[in-house]
């Protein structure tokens, strides 16, 4: 296969990645955006296999089919409720990648710095497109253009570090298996600034000529940061922190394309790099809280503590909730990680068909981090076919919950919290939420009266017009479409 071949396949490529991204952001042209990203990263793993250079082409294959094996076989046991912590988990996996590479790419350097290859051998190498024995070999003749080398194999391993320890942790607390809670060693951010301070030190006497135990040990401090970075990221705020190391990770693939002069993964690398940064800014926006304090894992905490909460949660049964939405006739439904779990979307679904099948007025608000997954509501209604023109975003249906006869809240917390507007030391405070309680009434569906993940207590719940229907979301709703004919 020809160079100018492979640098076509890779322009295809690229151009599908980029339709695919266009394509993800409408819910009608999803499927086709997926597809789209199929394709492009089918053409460009055939064009790096069979580029001139690349050699021992069957244990690449046996790798690629283990690998795609594992993939099926995860993808089919992973349910839709663990979506997050699996994208968390394929994060890490592109850290680690970009570490190894980086530390690899180090190893070749110094191979061929050994070999003091001869013009003649090095236009073997040219000629031969040996990617990374090619950089190492071109950059040898020129000091500056080594020590750039040096610096992006140095980012490469920095930012692929955070990002592998990062997403660890990030699936640990999305999985439930670590605390979601903020927790930091004493000295905080301090601790954070002296590793990154350490790490730069590192960068300049590895570029200065030092050995590769310099990027070991910087691996092992970006580890750390990446480590209590997100231990010191609550869970309010995972939303924000899954899209963050979604966009680490494409940083770090553009890192790896640079020093392994791959054309292609620095596009794909700042494609998904710049995308995951614009998806985590615009969620901060949405949540009012500051982009560089949710990185840095809480910088700005509340400055006393939270108000008291008064008044006592009022129970109910599926008979009375029937007995409301039989007498409603607007009804706004506001979904929530509790449905998640429960797996309640198709009798939710259900619910809402006979509904509307009443004549009565039926749509789901969208908190833009409702779930611990941008997106993440919107692709159970989705799977569970409710219609797309119902479901809205917060700011389409805030201002009409005063007109609504029944909201029902089902398993969400703290976008419907409004201690987020009443009080300035909540955890929240300042953060645009769904104002439910404005309803005539609010049904909330919850497991029982804990805090939930986050820990955040909801006024919402002691509301004079708020009534608990307690137990398993499915169950719940099941139960209370035996009410509804």
């Amino acid at each position: 296969m020809s160079i100018g071949f492979v640098s076509a396949c890779y322009l295809i490529a690229a151009i599908l990645f980029i339709l695919s991204l266009g394509g993800l952001s409408g819910q009608e042209s999803a499927k086709r955006a997926i597809w789209y990203g199929i394709a492009g990263m089918a053409v460009a793993v055939f064009a790096t296999i069979f580029a001139p250079g690349v050699y021992n082409v069957l244990l690449i294959l046996v790798a690629i089919a283990a690998g795609a094996y594992a993939g099926y076989v995860v993808a089919g046991r992973v349910q839709m409720t663990e979506m997050p912590q699996l994208v968390a988990a394929l994060h890490s996996f592109v850290g680690l990648a970009a570490v190894f590479i980086g530390l690899s790419a180090d190893i070749m350097l110094t191979r061929v710095e050994n070999l003091q290859l001869s013009g003649a051998d090095l236009d073997v190498l040219i000629l031969g497109r040996d990617i990374t024995a090619f950089g190492a070999a071109l950059w040898l003749k020129d000091a500056a253009e080594l020590n750039i080398f040096r610096v992006e194999v140095a980012l490469g391993i920095f930012i692929g570090a955070v990002t592998f320890t990062g997403s660890v942790v990030a699936f640990g607390k999305l999985a439930g298996r670590v605390d979601g809670k903020p927790s930091k060693l004493p000295g905080g951010h301090m601790l954070n600034l002296a590793a990154a301070v350490l790490c730069l030190v590192l960068l300049i006497m590895f570029v200065a000529g030092a050995g590769i135990w310099t990027m070991l040990l910087m691996a092992l401090l970006a580890g750390f940061i990446g480590w209590h970075l997100i231990m010191g990221i609550g869970g309010a705020d995972m939303p924000v922190v899954v899209s963050m190391l979604n966009s680490y990770s494409g940083w770090a693939a553009a890192a790896i394309g640079f020093t392994l002069g791959n054309d292609l993964l620095i596009v794909t690398g700042a494609l998904v790099g710049s995308s995951g940064a614009i998806l985590s800014y615009i969620m901060c926006k949405a949540m009012n809280r500051k982009f560089v304090s949710v990185i840095l894992g809480g910088f700005g905490g509340t400055s006393g503590p939270a108000q008291a909460v008064e008044g006592e949660m009022v129970a109910t049964d599926a008979d009375a909730v029937a007995s409301l939405l039989e007498d409603a006739d607007s009804v706004i439904i506001i979904p929530g990680y509790g449905m998640a779990v429960a797996q309640a979307q198709q009798p939710v679904a259900e619910l809402t068909r006979r509904l509307r099948a009443k004549g009565k007025k039926v749509r789901f608000a969208i908190h833009p981090v409702a779930g611990r997954l941008p997106g993440h509501m919107n692709v159970l209604l989705a799977e569970a076919k409710v219609p797309y023109d119902i479901v809205m975003e917060m700011d389409e249906i805030n201002d009409d919950f005063p007109s609504t006869d029944v909201a029902i809240v089902i398993g969400s917390n703290d976008i419907v919290n409004p201690a987020a507007q009443d009080d300035p030391n909540s955890p929240i405070a300042g953060m645009p939420v769904l104002e439910v309680w404005k309803a005539k009434d609010v049904i909330v569906s919850k497991r029982g009266q804990g805090t939930g993940y986050s820990g955040i207590e909801n006024p919402l719940f002691y509301k004079d017009n708020t009534r608990m229907l307690y137990g398993d979301a499915k169950k719940s709703v099941e139960e209370l479409l035996t009410k509804i004919s």
